[in-house]
């Protein structure tokens, strides 16, 4: 478990389930993604979710908010799968409900994701990625003081003609964390 000033990244749980399924039918806040997520693909993502976690101690955690432990999405780290262009490498990620953007969680709870990678992990490299056009996403990139890297790549698991393959790549080193105020 990871607590921030607001927030808790933790296991998941089964009362996550229903909120999530809601949250990865939502349009908008599946809108750079191929398609929304019907409860099937949700309930296998947070199986996954939870045996990585279980596993290696470490993954896309469960969010909740501190005060009222009301689960508010996901965050966390993943190991980059190998068929994307940047092997090796463990990427930083978010999804959360619409009626909480806004409020700087994403940037918070990536954050304190980023702490992890580095000061446990001993990652030497993070990166994030996302479609060209998701403005949103790339905030919160910029914000975690992500450094843009210029080449854009096809992401080989998202159709060509959604519109949505094009993607954009950020990372941060550990020395460029080490020397930021995150």
């Amino acid at each position: 478990m990871i607590t921030t000033s607001r927030l808790i990244l933790r296991q998941w749980k089964a009362e996550d389930t229903p909120a999530f399924i809601e949250l990865n039918a939502d349009s908008s806040v599946m809108e750079f993604f191929p398609s929304t997520w019907d409860a099937d693909k949700t309930e296998s993502f947070i199986k996954t979710c939870s045996q990585l976690i279980e596993s290696r101690g470490w993954g896309f955690w469960a969010v909740e908010k501190k005060q009222s432990a009301q689960f508010i999405g996901m965050v966390g780290l993943n190991q980059v799968p190998d068929d994307l262009p940047i092997q090796q490498s463990i990427e930083v990620g978010w999804r959360l409900a619409k009626k909480e953007w806004g409020n700087g969680y994403a940037t918070e709870a990536a954050s304190a994701s980023l702490s992890y990678a580095f000061n446990t992990l001993k990652a030497k490299q993070v990166v994030a990625f996302t479609p060209v056009h998701n403005t949103r996403s790339r905030r919160v990139m910029e914000k975690l003081n992500m450094t843009e890297l210029k080449e854009t790549f096809v992401h080989p698991r998202v159709p060509v003609e959604s519109g949505l393959s094009e993607h954009v790549l950020y990372e941060i080193t550990v020395q460029e964390y080490e020397s930021c105020d995150l």
